[in-house]
């Protein structure tokens, strides 16, 4: 009497959509950078602004170079 055998069953194909990320994992966190960004450039507008000139001299010409 003889053992049946096992066939080795198919690798599983990869779908194109399980690999690929969709457009809102990518957007939420640029939007979310892009948003604190705008508010470490613009301390005018945080109630309890006093930073270091230096640093201060430093994000406004970071805000200018950016504006150009």
């Amino acid at each position: 009497m003889s053992a049946p055998t096992h066939t080795r069953p198919h690798p599983a194909t990869r779908a194109g959509a399980d690999s690929r990320l969709p457009w809102w994992a990518l957007a939420l966190p640029t939007l979310a950078f892009v948003a604190l960004l705008v508010l470490i450039l613009n301390p005018s507008d945080a109630q309890a602004a006093t930073g270091d000139p230096v640093i201060t001299h430093l994000l406004e010409r970071a805000r200018q170079l950016m504006a150009r």
